[in-house]
Formats: C-alpha cells, sequence, structure tokens
C-alpha cells in the first residue's frame, strides 16, 4: 500500500468517526462505504460474525454495537429512516478483522483500529511491518506447497534444502551462507526472516513459477527441477533489475520473530481499552 494510499485512507477514517456519551464511535453505515461494501446485505454478514467475536471474548454485545436510526436523503430533498449501528473502536476492529484482508481499506482498516495512536506515520509503519509479515507467511505456506509437490517426484527434504540455496543463489548472486553473513543472519534462522518485503515477495513468485512448472513440465528427479528453480530465480533476478532493484544490495529488515511479537504487543495494549 503507498504512502499515498495510506494517508488519504487515513484521513476519511478520522472524518468518519464521532462521539457519543464520550465514547469514540463509527456509524456502520459509513464504515460499510470505507471498507468497500457496495451492499449493506453483504456488510451485515460480516457485523454478524464480529458480534459472535465479540461475545466470544466475552464482551457485551450490545455495548460495542448498539442499534439506531438514522435519517438519510432519498432525492429531492425528501428523507427515510433506516437502521444503523453504531460501533466502538473495538467493533470495528473486529469488524476488519473478519473482512476480506485482500482488500486495501480492510488491510488498513485492521491496523487503523488496532492502534491508538492518532497518527498517519505510526499507522504507515505498522502497515507496513503487517504486509512483510503476511508476506513472510505467504513465502512459507508457498514453499511448504511445493516441498510437497516434490516430495512426490523423489526429491527429499535434504535435496529441497539444495535446490531452495541454488535457487537463492541465483537470485541474490550469494550462496545462502554468504547471505546470511551479509545480513547478520544467525546461522540457525531461515534467510528469509531478516529479508525485506520486496525480497521476500521475489522468492515466493519464483517458488510458484517452479510449483506450476515442474508439474506443467512433468519435471522428475533433482537435476531438472533444480535447473527450473534457478531459471525462474534469474528470471525474477531479471525483472528487478531491469526495474533498477538489486536485491542482494537491499539493507536487511528487522527479525520478523521480533516484528510478529510487536504488532500483537501493540494490538493487546490498544485493545485494552475497547471504547
Amino acid at each position: 500500500m503507498k504512502s499515498e494510499e495510506i494517508k488519504t485512507l487515513f484521513a476519511q477514517f478520522e472524518q468518519a468517526s464521532a462521539e457519543f456519551e464520550g465514547i469514540e464511535c463509527w456509524s456502520a453505515r459509513e464504515l460499510q462505504n470505507l471498507l468497500g461494501y457496495s451492499k449493506w446485505e453483504n456488510f451485515s454478514k460480516v457485523i454478524e460474525k464480529a458480534k459472535e467475536s465479540c461475545h466470544n471474548a466475552g464482551e457485551k454485545v450490545a455495548y460495542h454495537f448498539p442499534d439506531v436510526r438514522k435519517m438519510v436523503e432519498i432525492g429531492s430533498g425528501a428523507e427515510k429512516e433506516i437502521n444503523d449501528i453504531l460501533l466502538t473502536r473495538y467493533a470495528c476492529y473486529l469488524i476488519a478483522q473478519n473482512g476480506d484482508s485482500r482488500k486495501e481499506q480492510i488491510a488498513f482498516a485492521q491496523n487503523y483500529f488496532a492502534v491508538q495512536t492518532r497518527r498517519a506515520e505510526i499507522i504507515e509503519q505498522r502497515i507496513l511491518d503487517y504486509e512483510r509479515v503476511k508476506a513472510r507467511a505467504k513465502l512459507a505456506e508457498t514453499e511448504k506447497h511445493l516441498s510437497g509437490i516434490l516430495y512426490e517426484r523423489h526429491v527429499n527434504d535434504k535435496d529441497f534444502a539444495i535446490i531452495r540455496s541454488k535457487g537463492d543463489q541465483a537470485l541474490f548472486m550469494l550462496s545462502t551462507s554468504m547471505l546470511k553473513r551479509k545480513l547478520g543472519v544467525p546461522d540457525n534462522r531461515p534467510v528469509a526472516d531478516f529479508l525485506p518485503t520486496i525480497n521476500i515477495k521475489a522468492k515466493d513468485l519464483a517458488a510458484e513459477m517452479t510449483s506450476v512448472n515442474v508439474q506443467a513440465k512433468d519435471l522428475q528427479g533433482v537435476k531438472p527441477i533444480e535447473t527450473e528453480h534457478v531459471d525462474n530465480n534469474s528470471a525474477v533476478r531479471k525483472m528487478l533489475l531491469e526495474r533498477g532493484i538489486v536485491p542482494e544490495q537491499l539493507p536487511p529488515a528487522d527479525d520478523i520473530k521480533k516484528v510478529e511479537r510487536k504488532l500483537k504487543s501493540d494490538e493487546k495494549k490498544a485493545l485494552k481499552t475497547k471504547n
């Protein structure tokens, strides 16, 4: 998500907030639009899931999701009364958690409602951390899927590690051990845990390509699959270089485990005060 988009969304969510009896809240009807839902019926289903999450957490649903009525214009100066729900910050957070995080508005809302600090820069950094954690989880999922495919084609765990290392060398022009030394990665940790987001996604794309092509070409055994994986990493590297990105020259990122702990810690602190 780009900085300009984050600032725009930040302004929209700030403008939509109101205060009712001293409690910060949002209109469900307005939140529906902010989160990109065109139909109230579809958004209502997400709200019901959020209410269930609220109940399961031991919180009072009626406090965080009170029903209200509001007047809306229907044209020519006429108005009609419709159902609405006042949502606390906690309720909004639960709604965002039950939404589709592939939507940028949802991803933003998950982070916006998880922090009490009302500064765009804080939320922007949290979103960057959040996206990196998501990318790392996606890479782990892709590599697990690829490992399963290769196992069926007579590639064991040791061979898979070698294939993956050869892929890293093609992508970064450095062996895995050299890359670890360059980035200061402990020997017992995966190098991906210390890569910036763009490099994590580059590795993920190459691994996805290998998964697809191994099956499409019906490759069997270590050598053909190793060649395929090296070629895919080389292709991804070429694309990055064409866009002015030299992957091995990018600075290391913070330990992904520390980033995950910080995100969870900030979230717990923010949600202790659920108003």
